[in-house]
């Protein structure tokens, strides 16, 4: 259900009913691109239904799906179709147009190829958690979380404010110390895998893939002033995953342990929704929340002055640093 998954921390949520909600992102359903359009994105059924709701609740989790369409025509192509049309006008003019006029031919060009270009589809889940008053969004890049969160917004009418979890000790120092004291944290295996940069210009990098990491040369490199900012960890022996410097988790995998369990419950291999959320949000949330204190706990702020102005929730999401 999540391969990655960004955390955000839900700061304030006049809840709205699941009913309303609905209404609201059926407002916002997914149409695919017209014929001269380069994206389109829009919501759809999180159990893959052509005309199911667009959101779920699954033992107090909701879950939501966001669907993405964009159509791209080769560059190769638009750079062909352009020389050959400015090459005429030069011909014909004595003048090879450039500047804003190339410009404007090369848009011109995009957009009468655009209906014969292939449509690329991807999805993204997410998932909020009200009791722990966090949100996951499983996109695979900061932008594209950012931009899921701020369709969040404004799908709940300004009502819902977003923080990237952050923690009283950031990941890029606590993942140092157990690399250079060869000790994971309590609940936590160390895996095989790992990124260390330089923070300077250079930014020289070394990555260990299928690799021990609890040998000297790890350590000499931190000392050395390389950062870590992946590691390749394990929660509990139960899901793997990599976490980066900005707290992201990477390339998270559920263990045989987990699915066996599941399946001896059940008596058989279960592969339905409710299943797939109950299982991946009931081992997503302990370790989420190991993770959080291993990290030191969530980072503390001050609260607002009295009188203070309103934040901007599209801001928010993107650019405090505070976890509540």
């Amino acid at each position: 259900m999540f391969k990655n998954a960004f955390v955000y921390h839900i700061d304030q949520w006049n809840r709205h009913s699941i009913a309303d909600i609905e209404s609201r992102l059926d407002a916002m359903r997914f149409i695919e691109c017209g014929a001269t359009q380069i994206e389109s994105a829009g919501w759809v059924a999180p159990r893959g239904e052509k005309h199911g709701a667009l959101i779920e609740s699954v033992g107090g989790q909701l879950i939501l799906k966001l669907c993405t369409e964009t159509k791209a025509v080769p560059a190769f192509v638009v750079k062909t179709r352009l020389d050959e049309r400015l090459d005429k006008i030069e011909q014909q003019t004595g003048r090879r147009p450039k500047g804003k006029q190339a410009k404007e031919l090369k848009e011109e060009i995009v957009h009468d190829l655009l209906p014969r270009a292939f449509a690329k589809r991807a999805t993204t889940p997410v998932w909020i958690a009200p009791h722990a008053q966090l949100v996951l969004i499983g996109a695979a890049s900061a932008k594209k979380a950012d931009a899921i969160v701020t369709r969040l917004v404004e799908l709940l009418g300004g009502s819902l404010t977003l923080r990237l979890a952050q923690t009283e000790l950031s990941p890029a120092t606590a993942m140092s110390q157990w690399l250079t004291s060869k000790e994971a944290p309590a609940g936590f295996t160390v895996d095989r895998e790992c990124e260390l940069k330089q923070p300077d210009s250079e930014k020289s990098t070394v990555r260990y893939a299928r690799h021990t990491l609890e040998i000297d040369e790890v350590g000499e490199h931190i000392r050395q002033g390389k950062i870590p900012t992946q590691l390749a960890l394990t929660w509990s022996g139960r899901v793997s995953f990599v976490l980066t410097e900005s707290m992201a988790l990477k390339k998270i995998k559920l263990l045989d342990v987990v699915i066996e369990g599941a399946t001896a419950q059940s008596g058989t291999p279960d592969d339905g929704f409710d299943a797939d959320v109950a299982i991946t949000t009931g081992e997503l949330s302990p370790l989420i929340a190991e993770l959080i204190g291993a990290l030191g706990g969530a980072l503390r702020r001050d609260p607002p002055a009295a009188g203070g102005g309103a934040e901007q929730p599209a801001q928010t999401a993107r650019h405090a640093p505070a976890l509540a």
